[in-house]
């Protein structure tokens, strides 16, 4: 099931996928969009972010410095 959401989206990034769909590597707007939604879905994940928090914290409580 699709439905229909509107969005306000800067121009620069408007223009950047209307070129990559001009330039065949998309095969319309919608696509990116789907895409970009899946992928900051997936990359942000409420578990997959607490985890890297507690690892920073970790990190920072605990780990070396970086020379």
């Amino acid at each position: 099931m699709n439905s229909t959401h509107p969005a306000e989206i800067p121009d620069q990034l408007w223009q950047q996928a209307q070129t990559l769909v001009q330039q065949g590597w998309a095969g319309n707007l919608q696509e990116i969009v789907t895409e970009a939604l899946r992928r900051y879905l997936e990359s942000h994940q409420p578990v997959l972010t607490e985890t890297f928090i507690q690892d920073d914290v970790e990190w920072g409580l605990h780990g070396e410095q970086l020379s």
